[in-house]
């Protein structure tokens, strides 16, 4: 045997010994985008890392939080990492659910990432409990052809009763266009995410200071009342089965005239691979009424690891990969700038590269700094959150609620029977989780 030969059998006999060593990650994650995309890119990880195997749970989004939920509560350990959301993590890194970040890599950068974004990353303890995928507000994506035909011109800053004339003077079922298209699909982090936003800038609120349910106010009538309307006459047939990604399907076959959605979903719309109207998507700030307060969110999708982990080592090198200045660079370099994950880095949006190819980026990072947790609301509230009330509590009464809004927007119950029953439900949890005296 020469010496050539004896080194490849050497190499050959580590390379199989690392891989059957191989730790081997499970990822839950939801079933966008963007996390399909980095799917797709992780043999860049795993080469550089052969000891490191990936398995990924690939879950819609009510079904990935209802399970990662239950499994971090109980310290189950199914999972080594979990895409979780803003609402999530300071609530669970206060319980103890989560591991702190402390090594993400030399060349992290952490104070790269936005200041919106990080602050609700960040423990009481100043520790980092997640890393940010991608983050985002909420903002309207519209065709400025449709827009145009309709003899419209949409403001950079629209109010909601223009989006309604607009919705209603481009509509052409005939042509299978809806004017717009909202989300209507059950879920705190669906239907309701929309709808909390939105009842922010028509001056409703969750709670009065005293955290009592405020549906039975007349701010919450004329949000819901509005909006199954606007539906009625302007949305797709079926939207109550509508979220996200049923809604980014319908734009980008041509069926919608306006959609008022994440601000991540720009770069889908107006991807010519993905998208039939790509060069056609117009984007303006979300809608308000006058009051003060637009209807945009905040979100971002994070990567965390939850307690029960035995792989927290592994899993903090593959988060800190994901997140990464060098991932961001390897999607430009795959699919384009303008593809990128956004929202989460102030490098990316000082990129000139990336704003030559992302027209939506000032757009995008304007929506999220205008964002405000700590005052959401035209009125006072007890709470933290934009699109959510950052109480454990929330999780259960957002997604009953989203379940009796929906079926407002089905027909199934009318407005005012919705509103009695949320304000109902919603009065019984309070007390018995002991916020109302």
């Amino acid at each position: 045997m020469n010496l050539r030969t004896l080194l490849l059998g050497t190499c050959s006999a580590a390379l199989l010994c690392g891989i059957a060593n191989a730790e081997t990650l499970t990822i839950a994650t939801v079933n966008n985008g963007d996390m399909v995309r980095m799917q797709g890119l992780t043999e860049a990880f795993t080469t550089k890392n052969p000891d490191i195997q990936l398995e990924w749970v690939t879950l819609e989004e009510n079904v990935l939080r209802e399970r990662v939920t239950t499994d971090v509560a109980t310290k189950g350990g199914q999972y080594d990492i979990m895409t979780i959301g803003t609402y999530e993590v300071p609530i669970w890194a206060k319980q103890g659910w989560l591991v702190p970040l402390d090594n993400l890599g030399a060349d992290y950068d952490v104070d790269d990432l936005l200041p919106a974004i990080r602050s609700g990353l960040t423990g009481e303890d100043g520790k980092l409990y997640a890393a940010p995928f991608y983050g985002e507000s909420s903002m309207v994506m519209y065709r400025k052809d449709l827009m145009e035909k309709a003899g419209l011109t949409m403001p950079d800053a629209p109010t909601w009763e223009f989006i309604a004339d607009a919705a209603r003077k481009m509509t052409d079922r005939a042509a299978g266009i809806n004017g717009i298209c909202l989300r209507g699909k059950a879920g705190w982090g669906e239907n309701m995410a929309f709808l909390t936003a939105t009842a922010n800038a028509f001056g409703a609120r969750w709670f009065d200071e005293k955290w009592t349910p405020q549906f039975d106010q007349p701010e919450w009538k004329n949000t819901l009342d509005f909006y199954v309307k606007l539906m009625n006459d302007a949305g797709p047939q079926g939207a109550s089965s509508n979220g996200f990604n049923e809604n980014l399907a319908l734009f980008q076959q041509g069926n919608c005239g306006m959609w008022i959605d994440a601000t991540v979903a720009a770069s889908f719309v107006s991807n010519p691979k993905e998208s039939t109207v790509a060069d056609k998507v117009g984007y303006a700030l979300a809608p308000d009424t006058g009051l003060g307060k637009r209807g945009n969110w905040l979100w971002a999708w994070n990567l965390a690891i939850p307690a029960g982990s035995q792989k927290t080592e592994a899993a903090e090198k593959f988060i800190g990969w994901a997140t990464s200045k060098e991932y961001a660079a390897l999607v430009a370099e795959k699919e384009g700038w303008a593809n990128v994950p956004p929202g989460t880095r102030k490098s990316l949006y000082e990129n000139a590269e990336y704003q030559k190819a992302a027209p939506f980026a000032k757009m995008t990072l304007d929506s999220i700094d205008a964002a405000d947790p700590k005052n959401p609301a035209v009125k006072p509230v007890p709470y933290v959150g934009v699109q959510f009330v950052a109480i454990p509590e929330f999780q259960g009464l957002g997604t009953t609620v989203g379940q009796l809004f929906s079926a407002a927007l089905a027909g199934q119950m009318t407005v005012d029977d919705a509103l009695a029953q949320a304000q109902q439900v919603t009065t019984r949890e309070m007390t018995r989780a002991g916020y109302i005296k």
